[in-house]
């Protein structure tokens, strides 16, 4: 999903988290919360809709029966210590989903957050998004997938508890996940996206 500049259909300039699920809850399209300000999200092109059900449709096989499971985009993850509410690609939570005062409907603890760039995304996912992700807790893996060429840029927490970066650009590759002990081969993430290795 990309995420747009403020929302002009509200005019108000700040609002409450309260205010913003209120409103959420009763609208036809997906919106970021952060610190008050509402932000749209539109839909995507082609490539990352394709990229993202090959990817979703791996894991779903691969952790099928195991504690861990993944989820699509409309599942909302909300980080409490930063108050951003967003919708990830795709996020894989282990264990039972924990949710904002047990709403069932905003999300706090995800294992491993995938996202699926876009041009105008890229910056922001690569960028400030990380940094915000960085504060959950539950969070070991961030996977950021570009559908304009093939790489995948796989961050996870290393043994030392700092971030590590594992970059794939071949689509004779696999990627390793190893929060969900899961391998998926590139070709497999990228089928039918049109994408020239």
């Amino acid at each position: 999903m990309e995420v747009k500049e403020p929302s002009p259909a509200y005019a108000k300039q700040q609002y409450t988290i309260e205010e913003y699920l209120e409103m959420e809850n009763a609208a036809t399209e997906k919106h970021e919360y952060y610190q008050g300000e509402i932000f749209d999200m539109s839909g995507a092109r082609l490539p990352h809709i394709v990229a993202t059900s090959n990817l979703h449709f791996a894991l779903r096989l691969k952790l099928n029966g195991k504690p861990c499971q993944p989820y699509g985009n409309d599942m909302r993850i909300h980080i409490e210590k930063n108050t951003l509410f967003t919708y990830p690609d795709l996020s894989v939570i282990c264990g039972e989903p924990l949710s904002l005062n047990n709403d069932g409907m905003n999300f706090l603890n995800p294992s491993i957050i995938f996202e699926i760039l876009s041009p105008s995304t890229k910056d922001y996912d690569r960028g400030a998004k990380f940094q915000l992700y960085r504060d959950i807790p539950t969070l070991k893996e961030y996977v950021l997938i570009h559908t304009d060429t093939i790489h995948i840029e796989a961050f996870f927490i290393n043994t030392h508890g700092n971030w590590e970066l594992i970059e794939y650009k071949s689509i004779s590759q696999t990627i390793v996940l190893p929060t969900i002990q899961v391998s998926i081969d590139l070709k497999d993430i990228y089928e039918g996206t049109k994408v020239a290795g």
